[in-house]
């Protein structure tokens, strides 16, 4: 009777704790730690908030404006003299180097080597082809209208000189260019400083009184100027 009475408790005893287990509702997952484990399981990174924007630009570096300064011009160099009627206008190299002792004021030495001939005053065959080489100084003001740009006005003077045979540019009238002769004048140009802080590129103009290619032709009044213009580019150590 006894064991029958345990068999019957127990059979009730089991039941229940089955009716208990089949109506209890699962424990709800935690959707942040399901993210976090399908990260890791991906290897994917977290999306990043769109609200944050693209990342500024570092504004470009401001160009150098004082140091020393190689500046070197290419274009072509003219005659409006008497001299205008002996050689045509020829290719004109100019170098100059120098040191910006403000950002405003620069004072350089320069040198130059151009091209001409005889060619309107001799028919070939005895028309006669020379360099003309000269070197100086001189002082350069700029004015920096933005940042980027910048307007220069610049005196120079110095000797210049034909590279030819003895007499003959006294044939034609102009002995006095055979040596050494002194010039003086100034030049005007304009800059545009590169993303690069160190470059430059510009352009440039002037005249200039050159005292040893005026005419030694008895009876001709003369004003021996030289005109000059071209491009340049400029490099700031």
């Amino acid at each position: 009777m006894k064991r029958a009475s345990l068999a019957v408790i127990a059979l009730v005893g089991l039941a229940s704790g089955q009716a208990r287990a089949e109506g209890a509702e699962p424990p709800k997952a935690d959707p942040k730690a399901e993210a976090s484990a399908d990260v890791k399981l991906d290897g994917a990174q977290p999306a990043a908030d769109a609200s944050a924007g693209p990342p500024s630009e570092a504004p470009p570096v401001a160009p150098h404006k004082k140091g020393f300064v190689i500046d070197s011009s290419l274009g072509v160099l003219g005659f409006a003299g008497q001299f205008r009627k002996v050689a045509p206008p020829g290719p004109w190299l100019h170098t100059q180097l120098g040191f910006e002792i403000f950002k405003w004021l620069m004072v350089f030495g320069e040198g130059e080597l151009a091209f001409t001939d005889t060619s309107n005053a001799q028919d070939q065959p005895k028309t006669r082809a020379f360099p003309i080489f000269g070197f100086g100084a001189g002082v350069r003001f700029t004015v920096h209208v933005t940042e980027r740009v910048g307007l220069f006005l610049q005196g120079h003077g110095g000797f210049l000189k034909a590279d030819v045979t003895k007499n003959a540019l006294g044939l034609v009238g102009y002995r006095d260019a055979e040596s050494l002769g002194l010039y003086y004048g100034g030049r005007l140009g304009v800059e545009w400083y590169q993303l690069d802080r160190h470059l430059a590129i510009g352009i440039t103009g002037g005249s200039r009184l050159a005292q040893g290619f005026k005419t030694t032709t008895p009876g001709k009044s003369d004003t021996p100027i030289f005109w000059e213009g071209g491009g340049s580019l400029r490099y700031t150590f």
